[in-house]
């Protein structure tokens, strides 16, 4: 098992001229799961949208390197052949394309065999119970919020990043669903070395997805960190002593497709 490491250190970015991230470090290490909570506005999708490379923010300071790859340097499809993988709080539709089709083409273009794959993707549907009449139709076109993040837990599973980020996978999630995600993501930690960086506002998803370090953002630094009782903490207090104002949504370069818009 090759070990992997994602090391954030310094970054400030923002969008529209506004600072949100003012000097954030952190690191996740193969194997690895690392909470990020805090109150609305306080960077969280921010930093997952900047590891990603959304347009519309922009970089300061700092730098973020996976296995001393400078991600910042590179295009958002380029962060993903090197091992990231961001699981979206509102994964898009597209219309069109179907999941075996997207994971068929990412897999090609990545330079790895699809000799298996549809068996393959068809054993991750079952072990989180996504409905395999999902697969062909076109991807996450008519899905509900919770059978997205199914759909995007699968396409974790048959990836396999090096890196892992979930920014809010418990969003539109039961229980039952939340279960079988939190409980598959876990397993890609123990057995396949995952590294995780799960972005969340609440401490349900971590009773499944059991972190090694809960970090809290609060105006765009960490401002306290700790293990898994700090995610227990904030259940009873929760973020008042945290709270500021939300954080602006980017507005993308005209004429360019935005992956990561709100449906």
């Amino acid at each position: 098992m090759t070990a992997h490491e994602l090391v954030i250190e310094g970054l400030h970015a923002g969008v529209d001229g506004r600072e949100i991230l003012r000097g954030v470090d952190l690191t996740v290490r193969s194997g690895e799961v690392h909470a990020v909570m805090g109150p609305n506005g306080s960077g969280k999708s921010t930093l997952s949208h900047v590891l990603a490379g959304k347009p519309g923010y922009h970089v300061t300071a700092g730098s973020v390197t996976l296995d001393g790859v400078d991600l910042l340097a590179l295009a958002p499809w380029e962060r993903a052949h090197a091992g990231l993988f961001l699981a979206m709080q509102y994964p898009v539709e597209v219309p069109g394309v179907s999941l075996i089709d997207a994971l068929s083409e990412s897999m090609v273009a990545s330079g790895r065999s699809v000799d298996g794959l549809l068996e393959a993707i068809r054993a991750e549907a079952a072990s989180i119970g996504f409905d395999e009449r999902f697969l062909d139709r076109p991807l996450n076109v008519d899905l509900s919020g919770g059978e997205k993040k199914r759909n995007e837990t699968v396409q974790l599973g048959i990836l396999d990043p090096a890196i892992a980020v979930l920014d809010e996978i418990d969003s539109g999630l039961d229980v039952d669903a939340l279960r079988d995600v939190s409980r598959r993501i876990e397993a890609m930690t123990s057995e396949e070395g995952l590294g995780v960086l799960v972005i969340t506002h609440y401490n349900r998803v971590l009773h499944e997805l059991h972190p090694d370090r809960v970090h809290v953002l609060s105006r765009g630094r960490i401002a306290a960190e700790g293990g898994p009782e700090l995610a227990l903490e904030l259940e009873t207090t929760g973020y008042a002593g945290y709270a500021e104002e939300p954080e602006p949504a980017a507005t993308p370069p005209a004429g360019l497709f935005d992956p990561f818009a709100l449906p």
